[in-house]
């Protein structure tokens, strides 16, 4: 990217986003639009698989907060009257050389020189005032992939392929952009440095040369595949481990598995995002698993021992006589094995009522009914409203078996 598109092209537009986006929106946007322009989905669509090359190039500077920062301050800076090819001095302005900004910036100088120095600096990809050259070398692009898991393979860690498509290096051309059996030439205009001197007035700046787009080199026979850019969509298939415990939505970052860099540089990173698909029994809290075990009213009266299923086998739970509805017990080391830890597996009791009853059934509840003689359900006596609490039988402003309440 020269620095000429580094702040012409506007990659909020590009992802349809507010300036003021959140991280977490310009993300949003990003996998939205990568989603339907992928090279798998629009095989053979150059517009599609463009605009691919183009929102990619967007969110790889926007989603990281350095070179946002960079680009926000250099768009601020051009946008406002500071163009490639020199400030329009005003009247009684001092004259003096950008090299001489530069220059200062780079021993050191103080005030705002050292800001632009710095700023520039970031924009061209080295020493401000210095030629980012037709060789240097540079990081490759990170790379964001999605892999859906089912519940227990998220919780139990897994090993599988991921098919990954990303821009490298062009293998017919090498990554040169020349068509084999040639080779690319210093550029004549910037004789190889990338960078051009301009004069404006009492200014002189220098700014990518527009023939070679600041590369240094000139392709006169450009490669067919990849039309003499060097680079292509390649796709490639690598085995990733996903660790156990894994969270839905969470982004596992991968070092040097992203696009190859550039002139011996370092590859980018790749990002995975992991969906976890629900379980038909457990839920997640945490590092805990939770289920919810439904009993007959008889079992939780006179009390059971229940058989409790897990990710890894079952266990035996013993449930006491008297046990409420909603009460919870904690089976230890039986949740998800994260790194730190290992959760439990809280299981919540919930008492069953049957739908339809038998005659005999009936009248068995009726008996016991008529033998119980504790009222199990709790009593509000403080209330100065005596008729707002618990009331077996009785009618009043509560609740009351049998009754209706107020």
């Amino acid at each position: 990217m020269s620095t000429r598109d580094f702040i012409e092209k506007d990659y909020y537009a590009a992802l349809g986003v507010a300036k003021d986006a959140t991280g977490a929106e310009i993300k949003k946007a990003y996998r939205a639009l990568a989603r339907d322009l992928h090279p798998d989905k629009n095989p053979g669509d150059n517009k599609a698989e463009a605009r691919f090359k183009e929102i990619s190039e967007a969110y790889d500077v926007l989603s990281d907060d350095t070179r946002r920062k960079e680009y926000d301050e250099a768009r601020a800076l051009f946008g406002s009257g500071f163009r490639p090819g020199g400030f329009q001095p005003g009247q009684g302005g001092t004259t003096f050389d950008m090299g001489d900004i530069f220059a200062s910036a780079g021993r050191g100088g103080a005030g705002g020189a050292g800001g632009l120095g710095d700023l520039f600096g970031g924009l061209f990809g080295g020493t401000a005032g210095r030629s980012s050259g037709a060789g240097t070398p540079r990081r490759g692009q990170d790379v964001e992939s999605e892999v859906t898991l089912d519940f227990d393979d998220a919780a139990q860690g897994v090993t599988l392929p991921l098919r990954i498509t990303s821009p490298g290096a062009c293998t017919t051309c090498r990554g040169s952009g020349a068509r084999p059996g040639t080779s690319p030439h210093a550029c004549p205009t910037c004789g190889g440095v990338g960078l051009v001197n301009r004069n404006q007035g009492a200014f002189a700046f220098s700014e990518p040369c527009r023939d070679c787009r600041g590369t240094g080199q000139v392709v006169d026979e450009p490669c067919s595949d990849c039309l003499g850019s060097g680079v292509t969509n390649q796709t490639r298939t690598i085995t990733v481990r996903i660790p156990a415990g894994v969270k839905d939505g969470q982004r596992i970052r991968l070092a040097g598995q992203g696009s190859r860099g550039s002139q011996g540089a370092p590859a980018g990173d790749l990002f995975v995002v992991v969906h976890v698909r629900p379980h038909s029994l457990f839920g997640r809290s945490g590092d805990n698993l939770t289920l919810t075990v439904p009993v007959t009213y008889a079992e939780a009266a006179l009390g059971t021992t229940l058989t409790v299923p897990t990710l890894d086998g079952a266990v035996t739970l013993k449930v006491p006589a008297g046990t409420a509805s909603g009460r919870r017990f904690r089976v230890k080391g039986r949740g998800v094995r994260a790194k730190q830890r290992t959760g439990d597996l809280l299981v919540t009791i919930e008492v069953a009522v049957p739908q339809n009853l038998s005659a005999e059934a009936k009248r068995a509840l009726e008996a016991y009914a008529a033998a119980q003689t504790e009222d199990p359900r709790p009593r509000i006596t403080e209330r100065v409203d005596r008729g707002a609490g618990f009331a077996a039988g009785g009618g009043g402003a509560g609740f009351a078996a049998g009754g209706g309440g107020g």
